[in-house]
């Protein structure tokens, strides 16, 4: 037996190499599973995006106060309130005042107006969010009537308050220097179950 050592040992170093050839099941399986994390994704990308503005102030969204502001600045806002309806609501919704003028720390309390303007009962929901939306992760709310069912009956009218505060710390953030009015915005959706 003639034995070629350079040449044996090249054969046995050479690493194999196989192709893998995927299969059609394979192949429907992954794209199953890419339509089903994209369907899992939209039907949670609401949740998740209403969460992460929560928690951050993203797009004007304020914060729901935990706890009661334990100082008080000298620092005066304006806060200033606006009122939308979606005009599927027969509803008129004003605030009862244009603005009012807090200092950060200070509790706020304000109030707007609703009236049913057709003769059965309508449900509406209202949305809230303020300008400029940096001030958003400052701005807490204490009571608030927004994302509840508010019922009222044919030509019934109420008053919705809102109570909030300015979190002291804005004083402390040299992005927030230039504001010193803030506007409150809510909306209100016809809601149907």
């Amino acid at each position: 037996m003639d034995f070629d050592w350079p040449r044996s040992i090249i054969l046995w170093s050479c690493p194999c190499v196989h192709e893998v050839k995927p299969t059609p099941h394979s192949t429907l399986i992954i794209l199953l599973g890419l339509a089903f994390g994209m369907l899992a994704l939209t039907f949670a990308s609401s949740s998740l995006f209403r969460m992460f503005c929560e928690k951050t102030g993203h797009g004007g969204t304020t914060q729901v106060a935990k706890s009661r502001p334990t100082r008080i600045e000298n620092r005066i806002i304006t806060v200033r309130f606006n009122a939308d309806t979606q005009p599927q609501l027969p509803w008129e919704f004003k605030p009862l005042q244009k603005e009012i003028k807090v200092r950060a720390g200070e509790i706020g309390l304000a109030f707007y107006h609703g009236k049913n303007l057709s003769a059965h009962h309508t449900v509406g929901m209202a949305t809230y969010n303020v300008t400029p939306h940096k001030a958003g992760i400052y701005f807490n709310k204490v009571e608030c009537f927004c994302f509840l069912e508010q019922h009222l009956e044919g030509s019934q009218e109420t008053d919705f308050p809102v109570q909030f505060f300015i979190d002291p710390d804005i004083v402390k953030d040299p992005n927030m220097v230039d504001v010193d009015t803030i506007t409150l915005s809510y909306t209100f959706f016809y809601f149907k179950k």
